[in-house]
């Protein structure tokens, strides 16, 4: 039976491990925090996941949330003027339904049913030289934690990596009282309020330790009026905050927040980093060798919602390339092949993070535009956050784009003449 450490238990890491102590591997998961530390601590995330990433979990018999989740149906996009008024407003449907269960949930339930499944979990930080002795007594060890020490061995890939510094400073916050969408009041849909050159505002109905609750999330720019939350420690003076920029840039949203508190004390987070791609290849000091798994290597900026997707994305190559590949050594050439495999997907999701990071060229704003009057271009826009990769076929080249809006329109134009 081969032996497999995985150091890091978030969404990928846990995906992975229970994944391969399905197919028969002994695994040994590391993690820096019990189950029960991280179920009451703070918030660690913003995720909603898609269909496809929704699916990897089903297939593992892991979905143990999803009749409780809330079922996020569309994709809403606004776009706020200089007067603090709508501009925009539209819904895209998305094909499968979305969910998002807070990862306190989420990864202190793995965790508990990966050692109850007979899995070693050791509770205890990582460091270079821990590994070094680990990876004499194993033959694969994948690093998934995303933050720390570890992540150091991993060289940052310049070529794909065209930002060093953080591109947003972000500050979420889980509430619980959050009015229903006036224009859609039957279904469920993430919203994304654009405010130009300030930000955005992300509203995402989400499952947490108390039932359902919706996520605030403030993504601004750098030293913009929304870049207020670096020092607030006061979880009530965060959601304050958060309420009063509401109140400034996003009114609409803000009527429907009157009435929130938090969901608990953990409830608020804030921070910042810079979109990176890694080297997947980790060497350690005795020359033995690890693989990065997720966010370890490829982190991007949560505008686009993709974290958690790209996690399980991740994982479920990464299973696939351990389980084809038998009885061989991992070696250097199989842990680059293997990382190759899930680039494939994640190639998409940093070209279109990136590009939604910088200021939109006017192709794009016509695109957002058009969705508010052609509903196929909404549906379209909204399942591209399922499979970011439909983004090369109508998004980033203005030709393209122009073409996409003639044919959708005369299509419309067509039907509402016959």
């Amino acid at each position: 039976m081969r032996k497999i450490l995985i150091v890091g238990a978030g969404q990928s890491g846990l995906q992975l491990a229970l994944g391969l102590q399905s197919k028969g591997y002994e695994v040994t998961l590391m993690s820096n925090r019990t189950a029960d530390e991280i179920r009451s601590g703070r918030v660690m995330s913003t995720q909603c996941m898609f269909h496809t990433a929704l699916q990897h979990e089903r297939d593992l018999g892991i979905n143990f949330w999803e009749s409780q989740a809330p079922r996020i149906e569309g994709l809403g996009v606004s776009v706020a003027g200089p007067e603090s008024q709508r501009l925009i407003d539209w819904v895209g449907k998305l094909d499968g339904y979305a969910q998002s269960v807070d990862q306190r949930v989420k990864m202190a339930g793995w965790m508990e049913t990966f050692a109850q499944r007979g899995g070693q979990l050791v509770i205890h930080g990582a460091a270079v030289g821990d590994l070094d002795y680990f990876s004499r007594t194993y033959d694969l060890v994948m690093v998934s934690a995303g933050k720390g020490e570890l992540v150091s061995m991993f060289g940052r890939d310049a070529t794909r990596s065209p930002y060093d510094a953080p591109q947003r400073a972000l500050a979420v916050a889980y509430v619980h009282g959050l009015g229903p969408r006036p224009e859609h009041p039957e279904f469920d849909a993430v919203r994304c309020n654009l405010v130009p050159g300030v930000g955005e505002l992300f509203v995402m109905p989400t499952f947490t330790n108390s039932g359902r609750a919706d996520i605030l999330f403030w993504e601004g720019v750098p030293g913009g009026p929304l870049d207020v939350f670096q020092g607030v420690k006061d979880p009530s003076e965060h959601l304050a905050l958060t309420l009063e920029l509401l109140e400034r840039f996003l009114p609409w949203e803000y009527a429907r927040a009157t009435k929130v508190e938090l969901t608990d004390a953990g409830g608020t987070l804030a921070g910042r980093y810079a979109p990176t791609v890694r080297k997947p290849i980790g060497q350690l000091p005795g020359g033995g060798l690890v693989l990065g798994v997720a966010d370890v290597v490829v982190a991007n900026d949560p505008i686009t919602g993709q974290g958690s997707n790209s996690a399980s994305k991740c994982a479920t190559a990464y299973l696939d390339s351990i389980v084809e590949h038998g009885d061989k050594p991992f070696d250097g050439d199989w842990m680059q092949a293997t990382f190759d495999r899930y680039w494939e997907t994640a190639q998409h999701v940093t070209k279109w993070t990136n590009a939604m990071l910088a200021p939109p060229p006017e192709h794009i704003l016509n695109l957002i535009g058009a969705a508010g009057q052609l509903q196929p271009v909404a549906d379209r826009f909204a399942n591209g956050f399922n499979d970011p990769a439909d983004f090369e076929n109508f998004f980033y080249d203005p030709a393209a784009t122009d073409a996409y809006l003639a044919e959708v329109g005369a299509a419309a134009a067509a039907g509402s003449a016959g």
